[in-house]
């Protein structure tokens, strides 16, 4: 299970929330099944609806 803790851990590099879309992107693409949201994004660009925007980014970029 991915787990958004653990994309912040691997990719401490990231300054913003869309670059953090990007890495669950490519996650999903690489084939995760499962994503965990366990805490909230640390951007100062981090909107209000930011576990319904990630879910829907892992969502429509795994394949098949």
């Amino acid at each position: 299970m991915l787990s958004l803790s653990e994309i912040l851990i691997q990719e401490h590099g990231m300054q913003s929330f869309e670059e953090l879309k990007s890495a669950i992107q490519r996650r999903a693409q690489q084939g995760e099944i499962f994503f965990q949201m366990d805490v909230r994004p640390p951007f100062k660009d981090t909107p209000e609806e930011w576990e319904d925007i990630l879910e829907s980014v892992f969502t429509s970029s795994r394949p098949g």
